[in-house]
């Protein structure tokens, strides 16, 4: 049963928590699962260099898309305090400021790629023999992008709502459908990278017809023709808290052009089908934790709204602990199971006896990363945006970058590897050290809500 906005005040936040971040969870579950069948599909249908078309290619069109996910999140931050001060008329503005942005901007960006589509492949790392394909998947998926920059955006709007298991559809439905798609364009259909790149480009079309008849149907906020006109100091806040999460999805395009780039220069096409598989159990591995961090922001966001401290420490901290566990588990699975992990994807013996090692450094210090991840959310659900963004850039940005163009010169390819481990550790005492800061002092409860 889905909770309403004010119980986020009120109920035993170990529950709210659980409530929230388990169909998050899941709902992220299905979209890693859905991103993890489509590359195995690719690779044992299609074959290995498809994969690294995938790895070059996705980057570009998530980080158009992620202008509505920052949307999302960044404005799901001053709804959620808004419905948390009761102001229920600034929700459905922030609300419907947040449609019109999102479709103007992912729309231009969107028509800007498709123009522009071999000159950005390159950037991205798009050489050799990764070329074809790479532009076989990028032309069906850029056109519809903007449904999915609508979807991201409205996904976190739901879950600002306290409306989780909707969320968790809404992420389950385009799962279902580009699976299903896949196994008809690309096996019955023998479509090749062009039937992958049609089965998602209709996937995420799916999901928004979905989320649009929830915005419709079951959502608190029934917006009227008013609430579309920009207001000048809504788009501030939204724009200036998006600004904290669009800055980490454009830090990590530039990061996967810097990977794709290294990768190619001193391991050839097969390092980046090497990363492709990495990059993919990544998000799969860990979608315990970034539910849970989900889940976390609206009952962080809601309770901070309304001057509630003791609610918003005890969610921070617990949120951290869960994640804590989750996260040691996921490590020890990767330890062990590397392997049997890695050779689902291909068959191509190359990739399958480079990729185990690689993987284990990767994921090296996620034990830690709970404290990174609820940190820096926990800034960007309190709207205090110059901290957010801070805490957001330090992994990728201050980092990993640097330690991925310096180290491969003294350590080759696996330089490359052991950077992410280092970086983990390096931002996780930045962000521990801020947070602890920051739970060791009174709130101050600025207007504005940014501090």
């Amino acid at each position: 049963m889905a909770i309403t906005s004010e119980e986020l005040g009120t109920q035993d936040i170990k529950k709210l928590l659980i409530k929230q971040a388990v169909p998050s969870s899941i709902g992220i579950l299905f979209m890693s699962v859905n991103i993890l069948i489509d590359t195995i599909f690719v690779g044992q249908w299609i074959g290995s260099l498809a994969i690294a078309a995938l790895t070059v290619v996705l980057p570009i069109t998530f980080l158009i898309s992620s202008l509505g996910m920052a949307i999302g999140v960044g404005g799901g931050s001053v709804l959620s305090r808004a419905l948390g001060s009761n102001n229920r008329e600034k929700a459905k503005h922030v609300f419907g400021n947040q449609i019109v942005l999102t479709f103007l901007l992912s729309t231009v960006f969107a028509l800007i790629g498709l123009f522009f589509s071999d000159q950005m492949l390159l950037l991205f790392g798009a050489k050799g023999g990764i070329m074809k394909p790479a532009r076989e998947f990028f032309i069906p998926i850029i056109i519809c992008v903007p449904f999915l920059a609508l979807c991201m955006m409205g996904n976190n709007i739901i879950r600002a709502e306290g409306k989780a298991k909707f969320a968790m559809v809404a992420m389950i439905v385009p799962a279902f459908a580009n699976i299903a798609l896949d196994i008809v364009f690309i096996k019955w259909m023998n479509l090749g990278v062009f039937g992958a790149a049609m089965a998602t480009s209709i996937s995420y079309f799916m999901c928004f017809l979905f989320v649009l008849w929830f915005f419709i149907s079951k959502s608190e906020l029934q917006l009227k023709a008013r609430h579309f006109k920009f207001q000048i100091t809504i788009l501030k806040e939204i724009t200036e808290l998006s600004f904290v999460t669009f800055s980490r999805q454009g830090v990590v395009s530039i990061l996967a052009i810097i990977l794709n780039h290294t990768l190619y220069s001193y391991g050839g096409e097969h390092s980046i089908v090497v990363y492709g598989i990495i990059s993919r159990m990544l998000m799969f591995a860990l979608f315990p934790i970034l539910g849970i961090t989900q889940g976390f922001l609206p009952i962080a966001g809601y309770n901070y709204g309304a001057k509630n401290v003791e609610r918003v420490r005890e969610s921070v901290i617990i949120s951290i602990q869960y994640a804590a566990i989750l996260a040691t588990i996921i490590f020890v699975l990767i330890l062990f199971f590397a392997e049997p992990i890695v050779s689902i994807f291909t068959t191509d013996l190359r990739v399958i006896r480079e990729t185990p090692n690689a993987l284990r450094w990767v994921f090296a210090a996620s034990p830690i990363i709970a404290i990174q991840l609820i940190g820096a959310a926990y800034f960007q659900a309190a709207g205090k945006a110059k901290k957010a963004l801070l805490l957001t850039l330090t992994k990728q940005g201050f980092f990993l970058i640097p330690l991925v163009l310096i180290l491969p010169h003294f350590l080759g390819i696996f330089g490359v590897w052991i950077a992410f481990p280092i970086s983990d550790v390096l931002s996780t005492i930045i962000t521990a050290y801020y947070l602890k800061k920051e739970m060791n002092i009174k709130p101050k409860f600025a207007t504005n809500g940014v501090l």
